[in-house]
């Protein structure tokens, strides 16, 4: 038998790349990034707690401790906040993959509530929490085979989790000039810098690009009230402590590298920095800078 392989792929425009090669901005956007005290992590506790359940089970499935789950997977947490502070989960979703068509939504929710009490903070869980386990009744059909549409991904659960705002652009499938991406992770960067410098309780910093244009058009920081310095200052500072051009960002957070497999899956925040270069957007290397820029 013969194949024939037809290649498509072509250099990116030449309209594009003149002002990409000149170390301009791949496109224009607005980029956010966010940072808040709730978790270690610095993350907003409904996704970071979210990813933590969908982890643990995977360690339970690939350990062959719950051979019968399958590796499509995905949860949502809904909590109760006091005092700005999460204490408590109202509604839990949790649709996973599972072997047999026998195992009902019940069966299913014995095997994985275990571990999702193993993961929460004791106490968030109360006897009005709602439970949605498999609330389709059965999952046997996963992944790709089963459903289409993930085109970009899904830029809510790779960020924040609808905590703070998303500009809209996907990162997956983009190399470190589009600011889509690149912007995103500097953004989160200095953000989670700021909270960890002690300069605010949560911030929100925003970043703006035109195509083929190097500079940051804007540069604006919501510290919702937390701030212990004026938000002003934070925004002169974080522009003095990193070069936001999207070469700028490349080197500093060193994106040119083979880093971003990880990525697809657990979210593109709240990752511990690894030692290849890996989530170098998680540092916190830039806390005594800015406290001497403020």
């Amino acid at each position: 038998q013969k194949i024939k392989v037809s290649n498509y792929l072509h250099e990116q425009s030449a309209h594009i790349a003149q002002g990409v090669d000149k170390d301009g901005a791949g496109d224009q956007g607005i980029m956010f990034g966010y940072a808040t005290l709730e978790t270690p992590d610095y993350m907003p506790a409904p996704i970071q707690y979210a990813h933590a359940i969908l982890r643990r089970l995977t360690e339970a499935r690939k350990s062959g401790a719950e051979p019968t789950l399958g590796p499509d997977a995905k949860s949502q947490l809904t909590l109760r906040y006091a005092g700005g502070k999460p204490v408590e989960v109202t509604s839990i979703v949790l649709s996973t993959q599972h072997t047999s068509k026998r195992q009902t939504s019940k069966v299913i929710r014995k095997i994985v509530e275990p571990y999702i009490r193993e993961v929460l903070p004791e106490g968030w869980l109360t006897r009005k929490t709602e439970w949605h386990v498999n609330p389709t009744g059965t999952f046997v059909i996963g992944g790709p085979d089963g459903d289409a549409g993930l085109t970009g991904r899904k830029i809510i659960v790779d960020t924040y989790g609808g905590a703070a705002p998303h500009g809209g652009g996907a990162f997956s499938g983009k190399d470190p000039t589009k600011v889509d991406r690149s912007a995103a992770y500097a953004a989160r960067y200095l953000a989670k810098n700021v909270v960890a410098a002690g300069l605010a309780d949560r911030c929100t910093l925003q970043v703006s690009y035109a195509i083929g244009v190097a500079k940051p058009l804007s540069i604006y920081v919501d510290t919702h009230g937390t701030g212990k310095v004026p938000d002003a200052v934070i925004e002169k500072a974080v522009a003095e402590v990193m070069d936001l051009t999207p070469r700028g960002i490349r080197t500093h957070l060193d994106l040119n590298r083979p880093i971003y497999a990880r990525t697809s899956a657990y979210g593109h925040f709240g990752r511990a920095p690894e030692a290849d270069g890996g989530f170098s957007w998680e540092r916190t290397d830039l806390v005594e800078a800015l406290k001497k820029a403020v």
